[in-house]
């Protein structure tokens, strides 16, 4: 089932996704600290390992950003997401350790969250088009998508430590 975001709330409630977005290195660092050994890089027969799921959280930050850039530059089309997700694929996450893996991940949310607690109100009311949803998404509707993305991979993992 392909799911169908509706992007008509008030640009206004922008700093409740600003704290959505803020609380996904402590959500990730609370799950990682429940599990087992060697629980977070066993790799389940059709997906990815736990620390996979999070590892391709930090990567996904380039996507935001690139995005904020588009909205800063006034750009009509959003860029496109990279939907073979080559850098996750690419990157031995699970080669890390777990503790570095949620470092980056809280060192890059960190830093997008000061970036958009810079801007001004009004920044959040602006729009580009997205292609691959056909639709004109606000600043707000674009970190609310980020921020459903990351619970997304979350109650992966969490399936995933289920599993295993």
């Amino acid at each position: 089932m392909y799911r169908r975001w509706r992007f008509d709330f008030p640009a206004e409630l922008y700093p409740a996704v600003i704290e959505r977005l803020r609380g996904l290195p402590a959500r990730a660092e609370a799950f990682a600290a429940r599990l087992g050994p060697g629980q977070a890089t066993k790799v389940p027969e059709d997906g990815w390992s736990i620390q996979r799921h999070l590892g391709h959280l930090a990567d996904l930050e380039r996507l935001l950003a690139e995005r904020l850039d588009a909205y800063e530059a006034g750009s009509p089309l959003l860029p496109a997401a990279d939907m073979q997700n080559t850098r996750t694929v690419d990157t031995d996450h699970d080669a890390r350790s777990l503790a570095e893996v949620l470092a980056d991940l809280r060192r890059v949310r960190e830093a997008t969250v000061q970036r958009l607690e810079a801007y001004p109100r009004d920044f959040f009311g602006r729009s580009a088009w997205h292609e691959r949803l056909g639709v004109q998404k606000r600043v707000v509707d674009t970190c609310v998508f980020f921020a459903d993305h990351d619970d997304h991979h979350l109650a992966l993992a969490e399936m995933v430590r289920r599993i295993g």
